[in-house]
C-alpha cells in the first residue's frame, strides 16, 4: 500500500544523512527508555505457529490494561510508531506483533505457511502467549487497516479472549459492491495525467475478488498515490518515523520493504472476507475510531456495518483532521478515545471480575 525505503535508496543516503540519522536514534532511544518500578520493556521472538514470531511488549505500569495491536498491511509493522504512541504506554501495556510476512518476524528467515487463516491462528496463539506472560484472562484487542480484517473475526469467534474490540481504520470488506470508489480512482489519475495508470486499472477491473496478488497491490499503490492527505501523511509521518525508528537497523528496513510487497498474498485473500456474512453479532464492548478523511477504508462502510453491529456496548468516533492511520497520526487525539471510552468499560469489568 505504501512505497517503503528500498536497498537502493539506503545504500544511496550520504553520509552526512545517516550520521544525523544516528542522532536522532539516539534521542528517541531515550524517549522510548522506561524505568518505572512496575513497568515493562521487552521484545525478542517467541515461537509462534511453528516459527519465530517478534513481540513486544511495553508500558509504564503492569497494572493497567493490555492492548494487543494487530498491524495493517498485510506487511507493515506498527513497531515503526512506538515513539509517536509514547504517551499510550502510560496508561496501557501495549503489546505489538510483528505478523509472519512482516517486519523483523519476516527478517528473520522462513515464514511458513502465509495465509489469512494462519494469520487467525497465529493470532489467537499470540494472544494467548500475552495472558500468560502478562498474567490476565482479557485484552483490549486494536486492530487497523488490514489487521481490523483479521480483527473482527477475531472479535466474534473468540470473544472470551478480548475484554474490548476497537477498530481504527476499519476495512470493511464483502456485502453489497460499490464501485463507485474505484471508478473515482479512475478518474484522478487520468485527470492527473496518468492514463497509462488509469488504464492498467481498468483492465483489472473494479471486482476486487477476481484480482491477483500483483492486481491488488497495484490498486492499493494507486489510490495511496492520488490522495493528497495520504501523501502528506507519507512524507510527514510514515518516512520519518521509519527512518529514525531507534528499534531498526538498515537492514530491518530492507526487510519491511520486502516483506511488503511479499505480503501481497495475503492482501489478495482478504478481499474475499465478507463482514456481513461472518455476522455482525459481537459478545463484547465494540468501538470503531476513523480518520474523518479516510479515502482508503472509507467512513461511510464502516459507519454502515458498524449500524448493524449488536454488541452489549457499542460506540463510533471521528478521528478530526486524519486520513489513513488515524491513531498515528493523531496519537493524543486517538488516547483521549481510549481513555474516555475505551479504558473506564475495561476497569470496570476487571473491578467486577475480582469481586
Amino acid at each position: 500500500m505504501i512505497t517503503l525505503i528500498t536497498a537502493a535508496a539506503v545504500s544511496a543516503a550520504p553520509v552526512g544523512l545517516l550520521a544525523h540519522r544516528q542522532l536522532r536514534r539516539r534521542r528517541a532511544a531515550a524517549e522510548l527508555r522506561i524505568d518505572t518500578p512496575n513497568g515493562v520493556a521487552e521484545s525478542g521472538f517467541v515461537r509462534i505457529g511453528g516459527i519465530d514470531q517478534w513481540i513486544e511488549i511495553r508500558g509504564e505500569d503492569l497494572a493497567n490494561p493490555v492492548l494487543l495491536e494487530l498491524h495493517g498491511g498485510p506487511g507493515v509493522t506498527n513497531t515503526y510508531f512506538a515513539n509517536r504512541t509514547r504517551a499510550w504506554e502510560r496508561h496501557f501495556t501495549i503489546v505489538r506483533w510483528d505478523m509472519r510476512g512482516a517486519g523483523k518476524t519476516f527478517g528473520h528467515g522462513e515464514q511458513g505457511a502465509v495465509t489469512f487463516d494462519q494469520l487467525l491462528t497465529d493470532a489467537v496463539e499470540v494472544t494467548r502467549y500475552v495472558h500468560r506472560r502478562l498474567g490476565t484472562d482479557k485484552v483490549v484487542l486494536l486492530a487497523n487497516s488490514f489487521g481490523s480484517v483479521l480483527g473482527l473475526r477475531l472479535a466474534r469467534s473468540h470473544s472470551e479472549l478480548y475484554s474490548a474490540y476497537v477498530g481504527t481504520d476499519q476495512n470493511i470488506a464483502g456485502g453489497e459492491r460499490d464501485d463507485i470508489a474505484f471508478h473515482a480512482l479512475v478518474r484522478r489519475l487520468r485527470s492527473g495525467g496518468k492514463r497509462s495508470a488509469a488504464a492498467k486499472l481498468e483492465q483489472i477491473g473494479p471486482d476486487p475478488t477476481t484480482w491477483s496478488a500483483a492486481d491488488w497491490g497495484l490498486h492499493a499503490k494507486l489510490a495511496s498515490s492520488v490522495d493528497p492527505f495520504i501523501a502528506a501523511m507519507i512524507k510527514k509521518l510514515i518516512l520519518p518515523a521509519m527512518w529514525f525508528s531507534p528499534q531498526h537497523r538498515l537492514r530491518d528496513l530492507k526487510a519491511g520493504a520486502d516483506g511488503m510487497k511479499f505480503s501481497e498474498r495475503i492482501g489478495v485473500e482478504s478481499v474475499h472476507f465478507d463482514a456481513w456474512r461472518e455476522g455482525t453479532r459481537f459478545e463484547l464492548p465494540f468501538f470503531i475510531f476513523q480518520g474523518e478523511q479516510d479515502s482508503l477504508t472509507p467512513v461511510a462502510r464502516a459507519r454502515r456495518y458498524f449500524d448493524d453491529v449488536q454488541a452489549p456496548h457499542k460506540e463510533f468516533a471521528l478521528i478530526t483532521d486524519a486520513t489513513h492511520f488515524a491513531s498515528f497520526w493523531q496519537p493524543a487525539q486517538f488516547l483521549e478515545l481510549l481513555l474516555t471510552r475505551v479504558r473506564p468499560l475495561v476497569v470496570e469489568a476487571d473491578d467486577r471480575a475480582e469481586t
